[in-house]
């Protein structure tokens, strides 16, 4: 089954923001393990995000890292940011107790 792919729009943003030869990675990653297989873990490219409802995956493409939910047949990307930012990105959805 083929997923669609959508991006939010500041998904968007974070994707014309990145350097070209970092978008044509992103570009290709989501293209090569969103497309298909969007919930296939995997050791080191997809992982299930635990203790979060929402974003539920985060996809490595080289030092970006591609947030996302998979509702139904659709992927929708929530956000994409550096490695190094990813960390405080997650910080805004964690349970407040």
């Amino acid at each position: 089954m083929r997923y669609e792919i959508v991006l939010a729009p500041d998904a968007a943003e974070d994707l014309k923001a990145l350097p070209a030869n970092l978008r044509s990675t992103v570009k290709a990653a989501m293209e090569t393990h969103l497309r298909n297989t969007p919930t296939r873990t995997s050791r080191s490219r997809v992982k299930r995000l635990r203790e979060l409802d929402h974003p539920q995956y985060r996809l490595r493409a080289d030092e970006v890292r591609v947030f996302y939910d998979v509702i139904d047949e659709t992927v929708q990307i929530l956000a994409i940011v550096r490695k190094a930012e990813a960390s405080t990105w997650l910080e805004q959805f964690e349970s407040k107790d």
